[in-house]
């Protein structure tokens, strides 16, 4: 029997799935997430996997993520694998609820140490994190909800790559300021 979490979010399928289809976003949501190695071009298709890490340098798990059903506004299936942690299935299952959306993560272990552990070790566990997980995708996806009814998103300038060796238009303002 999976973990499984609900929480009821203010905004819509679309920014949700907005949030979900930015695999660059993964760590930012996902508890025990340390950072992107990278993400396939393809992603969110089925098939296609973004690459991360696990942990706190030094010690950190290369992991995997695949995609195995893209369906919004309504469902996402993903394969994490996490070396010797194994591999699990993680479901998002969406819903309308009021002016929002209800949705629901299960998570279960299918290989490695927790999949043969019984669920009374690993599923307290997993409804404590994704709980959180639940928490950061709100956040996320209601920020999005904000800008877009603010205009923000739409107005929100492309900020230009600085030269190589160049500090960014950001850190060179936040220089001036220290400077004063």
């Amino acid at each position: 029997m999976a973990a499984r979490n609900t929480r009821l979010m203010r905004c819509t399928p679309d920014d949700l799935f907005a949030v979900l289809a930015d695999g660059w976003l993964y760590p930012v949501w996902v508890v025990g997430a340390a950072r992107m190695r990278d993400v396939d071009p393809e992603w969110p298709q089925e098939g296609a996997r973004i690459h991360h890490s696990l942990g706190v340098w030094p010690v950190m798990i290369h992991d995997t993520t695949e995609m195995v059903e893209w369906d919004p506004p309504r469902r996402v299936r993903l394969r994490p694998r996490a070396g010797l942690l194994g591999r699990g299935v993680i479901r998002f299952d969406v819903r309308p609820h009021g002016d929002g959306i209800a949705v629901t993560i299960a998570e279960e272990p299918v290989s490695g140490l927790p999949a043969v552990l019984p669920g009374i070790l690993w599923r307290p566990l997993l409804v404590l994190r994704n709980h959180e997980c639940l928490n950061r995708l709100a956040f996320l996806a209601e920020g999005r909800r904000e800008e877009r009814e603010t205009g923000e998103l739409e107005a929100r300038p492309e900020t230009p790559e600085p030269a190589e060796g160049a500090a960014s238009p950001q850190a060179a303002s936040d220089a001036r300021e220290a400077d004063i």
